[in-house]
């Protein structure tokens, strides 16, 4: 699965790589996580745009969000048959731009966080479906989702579960969806490559959100790595009541 990814490109470098109108200016961002603003590639009327939507797609069936589940994945094997995705994937594909993401492997009865990214270090696109959805007193919110499929053989040491990256010369191919005939990017549903990508242990901090630094990209050693397992866990603290959201409501 994909639940925290990381977007450190400069804004200049994503657009030219995926081609989109608008000119946005951002700060890098080291642990987007979900209900959090994110960037989607998108067509609109013959030109890709640039768009924040909600992590965590809301079919536009859905009458009240807060008894809904979160959907930050999208199974590549079931989007054809979820009420939720069959017709986001014909009508409502999109790319969101990142440079990585993070995955948890159990080890010695703890998750040990790592840092997944491609092996030459470019930017990758995640496939993304879309939908819009629109409250009962006129209130609309773009909400996305980020397919996944099983994971390769390397990758599978990680998480049976990866996120699908589309190549740029596949842009194109993935956001076109002016037909119903969706065969031509079924074939682009899939894990990378084997040996695409790499991927390194880091600090246990990427847990916590409101962490978001370039020091949480560090590899670690295994000295750090157990000095982080054997570190007192502090008692969580309640939140007042009324509180905001761990400042989830802004990406940038």
């Amino acid at each position: 699965m994909c639940g925290r990814f990381v977007i450190t490109s400069a804004p200049a470098a994503l657009r030219q790589l995926f081609g989109y109108i608008e000119q946005p200016n951002f700060p890098p961002r080291y642990n987007v996580a979900p209900t959090q603003p994110v960037p989607v590639v998108l067509v609109e009327n013959g030109n890709r745009h640039f768009r924040l939507m909600r992590w965590g797609l809301l079919p536009s069936w859905v009458k009240d969000p807060r008894g809904f589940t979160l959907l930050i994945n999208a199974r590549s094997e079931t989007v054809l048959e979820k009420p939720a995705f069959k017709n986001a994937i014909l009508r409502r594909r999109g790319l969101i731009p990142a440079d990585g993401y993070y995955e948890w492997k159990a080890e010695g009865g703890r998750k040990q966080p790592y840092f997944i990214h491609r092996a030459d270090g470019s930017p990758l696109g995640f496939a993304a479906l879309f939908e819009t959805w629109a409250g009962p007193n006129g209130e609309e919110v773009d909400t996305v989702a980020i397919v996944t499929a099983a994971a390769s053989e390397d990758l599978a040491a990680l998480h049976d579960r990866v996120p699908v990256t589309i190549s740029p010369r596949d842009f194109e191919r993935w956001l076109d969806s002016r037909g119903d005939e969706i065969d031509a990017i079924l074939p682009l549903m899939t894990a990378p490559r084997i040996g695409e990508f790499a991927w390194h242990p880091v600090s246990t901090r990427v847990n916590r959100v409101a962490n978001d630094d370039d020091q949480l990209l560090l590899a670690i050693t295994e000295e750090e790595m157990e000095a982080e397992a054997v570190k007192p866990k502090k008692a969580a603290r309640k939140a007042p009541a009324g509180s905001a959201d761990d400042g989830q409501g802004s990406l940038f």
